[in-house]
């Protein structure tokens, strides 16, 4: 009997028909639980006045109404702007150092790849508080302190919109340019190596290699960067949570996942703030279909 149970089992394995389900069941259930049940609860909470466990009053659109408001379009101007400034300088920038490491020609390869991609796995709170000791406020930051010795006055740098935006996208920028290096780099080991043996034989130099191999062969890879970009720009909450994590004036750091958490959690609105993630949702959602559209992602073949 044991061995029929058995046979019976590796018999599923091997089924043709039922295989297939079986290897995509632990997916299927990790997207049902950490993603799918929690979209559709916030969408249904978001329509209701959640005053306490278990007792929600619905109000319909009301805490969608409720958005229109400074903070919000404000969050929304600064996540945007986030978003944008990101991808200009982390699509671009790691694919210049990508091409630059998987050369042959540079030496110490393998620890320049170590320098740029270890700030991915140093903790937030850790680099948090090194950019406060760079950028602060005071005299005595080692930024102002360098730039006194040149005659400059000492820079207030969370406490303007323009240089608190500057510490964020640098912060972003140190801590994720390792990690689309190395998207770029598994893009650059895939292609052959004939078509550039190819190309030196036709006479092409370095740049017409650039344009007319290395770009077109990295496309899929700097969509996919792309769109995980506009995903992680609009989420984005711990650098601004590192700069400005009690007072923000003038909304300096708010954004949308800041906004939400201020909402939700700080004011205990959690309809107002299922209502920001449902629009946050919604605002990812069709930018990066549009973007994908635009690239040419859903075209026939």
């Amino acid at each position: 009997m044991k061995s029929r149970s058995v046979s019976k089992l590796t018999g599923i394995f091997y089924s043709a028909r039922l295989a297939p389900y079986v290897f995509v069941l632990p997916f299927l259930l990790v997207f049902f639980v950490f993603f799918l049940y929690p979209t559709i609860s916030s969408i249904i909470m978001s329509l209701h006045d959640v005053k306490g466990f278990g007792n929600w009053e619905f109000i319909g659109l009301k805490n969608y109404e409720r958005l229109n408001n400074i903070h919000f379009f404000n969050a929304l101007r600064t996540s945007s702007l986030y978003t944008f400034l990101t991808i200009v300088i982390l699509i671009p920038v790691p694919m210049i150092i990508a091409i630059f490491l998987n050369s042959k020609l540079m030496l110490a390869r393998n620890f320049f790849r170590s320098v740029v991609f270890m700030p991915a796995l140093i903790s937030v709170v850790v680099a948090g508080i090194a950019f406060r000791l760079l950028f602060g406020n005071t005299e005595v930051a080692l930024i102002n302190s360098i730039l006194a010795r040149f005659g400059i006055e000492p820079v207030r740098w969370m406490l303007n919109k323009s240089t608190g935006m500057f510490l964020m996208v640098v912060l972003g920028t140190w801590r994720y340019a390792g990690v689309n290096m190395i998207y770029f780099m598994s893009g650059l080991q895939a292609i052959p190596v004939e078509l550039y043996e190819s190309a030196s034989i036709d006479g092409a130099g370095v740049f017409r290699k650039f344009f007319g191999i290395t770009l077109p062969l990295l496309k899929p890879i700097a969509i996919y960067v792309l769109t995980i970009s506009i995903y992680g720009g609009y989420a984005m909450f711990t650098e601004s949570y590192v700069f400005w994590n009690q007072s923000m004036p003038g909304d300096i750091g708010m954004t949308i996942v800041r906004y939400m958490y201020q909402e939700g959690l700080l004011q205990n609105r959690l309809g107002v703030g299922s209502a920001v993630g449902v629009t946050l949702l919604a605002i990812v959602f069709v930018i990066n279909i549009i973007q994908l559209r635009l690239f040419g992602m859903f075209r026939k073949e």
